[in-house]
């Protein structure tokens, strides 16, 4: 693995830790507000945390070249993903958001991180074949998944499905994000994101629940968290790092973010760990660190042709 792809990957596992103490702040934020207000106004926070970061990035980064007709090609491209993005995240967030209402939080984990194996089924579809070995990771991480997450009895209601719904929309923004981050600027990219995300939320805001500023003021704390580092840094930790990974790589790495959450129940609110979650976290581990080996040179060769 180069360097540049070794610090890709880690943060792309820093991604997942800040998501997975989300899940916290999620909880929480959800005693005070809807869904949708919550989803609403945290992605509009992420959004406006983005804006001096661009200014500043443009003023000591080099100045946009080429002709005028590259240029708007180049803004109709990054305007066109930043939607894409938004329109997937949006219809993720709320579904896994009103799905939690209804389910308990290790099932709605462990069903959002099947993302890892729905990605490259959709690959698939997309003649993007995944090597053995990256099948391997994605089965350990499955099992490891359920056994971290999975208590009792596994039935599936309305709450797993509108869960289900939303792992499948977040497959989708992973795909996306591998689609157009090469050829924009990803910190741009994730700011339209999320004013996409925010006034799309905003719309069923305003008309299934009854807003109020105090209720938001009460839930400063976790909807900040999820405004800033969720939205604001995370998101955009994860279009900067997918230039050098590839998608299914980065579901795995990103679904540590179900692993994160026990943890930070662990270490923040001394929740006790049995041994099947720690065996189940062993085996998400063992999953990611066996998709990050080198692989051989024929196998590289091959997905480089593709």
């Amino acid at each position: 693995m180069n360097g540049k792809k070794a610090v890709n990957s880690l943060l792309l596992i820093l991604t997942a830790l800040i998501w997975g103490v989300a899940f916290v702040a999620q909880s929480v934020g959800m005693d005070y507000v809807g869904p949708f207000t919550f989803n609403a106004v945290r992605s509009l926070i992420g959004g406006i945390v983005l804006i001096p970061c661009i200014f500043l990035l443009d003023r000591v980064g080099k100045k946009e070249g080429g002709t005028e007709e590259k240029l708007k090609e180049d803004r109709r491209m990054l305007v066109t993903g930043g939607i894409c993005c938004g329109v997937c995240l949006a219809l993720a967030s709320s579904l896994q958001q009103i799905g939690i209402g209804y389910t308990t939080v290790g099932k709605a984990g462990f069903i959002t991180a099947l993302y890892m194996i729905i990605v490259p089924v959709i690959g698939l579809f997309m003649g993007k074949k995944a090597p053995v070995m990256v099948w391997v990771s994605v089965v350990l991480g499955v099992i490891g998944m359920y056994l971290l997450c999975i208590t009792g009895d596994f039935s599936v209601g309305r709450g797993d499905l509108l869960v289900m719904m939303g792992s499948v929309c977040f497959a989708v923004h992973i795909l996306v994000i591998d689609y157009f981050s090469p050829h924009v600027s990803g910190v741009k990219m994730s700011c339209i994101q999320f004013f996409t995300c925010g006034i799309l939320c905003g719309i069923p805001m305003m008309l299934t629940e009854n807003p109020s500023l105090p209720a938001i003021i009460s839930a400063w704390a976790p909807i900040l968290y999820a405004g800033v580092l969720s939205c604001g840094v995370a998101y955009t930790l994860q279009i900067v790092a997918q230039k050098e990974v590839s998608p299914t790589a980065a579901s795995l790495m990103l679904s540590l973010e179900s692993v994160f959450s026990v943890l930070a129940g662990w270490v923040l609110l001394g929740q006790q760990l049995s041994a099947r979650e720690l065996l189940g976290c062993l085996l998400m581990f063992a999953g990611i660190i066996l998709v990050q080996l080198p692989q051989k040179p024929r196998q590289a060769r091959k997905v480089a042709e593709r």
